[in-house]
């Protein structure tokens, strides 16, 4: 990914890497529940208004039954991308994604952010705001081929062929987190709430420095 001139000026503004608050960057296969666990916390920090869900952008006409996110044809999201409307844009399974450039200002006046991204793009993220924090929800193979074949696009043994070819990316460091979504949603989302609010508490400090 290449940042535009545009993008570059934007983050000597507001300074480079960008801080004061966090970015929370929710990682992991499809089948492990991100959309679930984001919207069990979402609902438990509702009331708090220095935790924000970024609205992704992506070039796929929303269904209803899965994320709800904004859409954009192909060529009108490479144009908003060159102009500087993401923070942080990518591709995957053939399809665009991008974070809104909104995101900085929300960052840097010390709030957290909860974005669902790409595994990939986690060193961009790492360059770009000074505290990052990993999630990464994960599930047993055998319930990801369970979850994503109820889905009826790809047979259980198709969806295990897929999930072994998955290529595995490092997400070590600082701020990682692995949460297993395997069992009740309840369990899961109750540790996914608990980093937000460690993320919070991190923010309101990092904000006096």
């Amino acid at each position: 990914m290449m940042v535009s001139a545009l993008i570059e000026r934007e983050l000597t503004r507001l300074g480079s890497p960008v801080r004061n608050g966090v970015f929370v960057a929710v990682v992991g296969p499809s089948g492990a529940g991100k959309d679930t666990l984001i919207a069990y916390v979402r609902e438990r920090l509702s009331d708090d208004d220095h935790v924000e869900f970024a609205r992704r952008v992506i070039t796929r006409h929303s269904d209803g039954a899965t994320e709800d996110h904004d859409t954009l044809a192909d060529a009108a999201f490479i144009e908003a991308d060159a102009s500087g409307a993401f923070a942080l844009s990518w591709e995957a399974h053939g399809l665009r994604y991008g974070i809104p450039a909104s995101v900085d200002d929300a960052i840097s006046v010390g709030h957290v952010v909860v974005a669902n991204t790409s595994r990939g793009v986690i060193p961009a993220l790492r360059q770009r705001y000074a505290n990052v924090a990993v999630v990464e929800i994960t599930a047993s193979p055998e319930i990801l081929a369970e979850r994503l074949a109820a889905r009826g696009r790809e047979s259980r043994g198709e969806v295990l062929a897929r999930l072994a070819r998955t290529a595995p990316h490092d997400l070590s460091g600082p701020g990682y987190v692995a949460i297993d979504n395997s069992g009740s949603a309840d369990v899961a989302g109750e540790r996914f709430l608990a980093v937000l609010r460690k993320a919070v508490a991190f923010s309101d400090v990092s904000g006096l420095i």
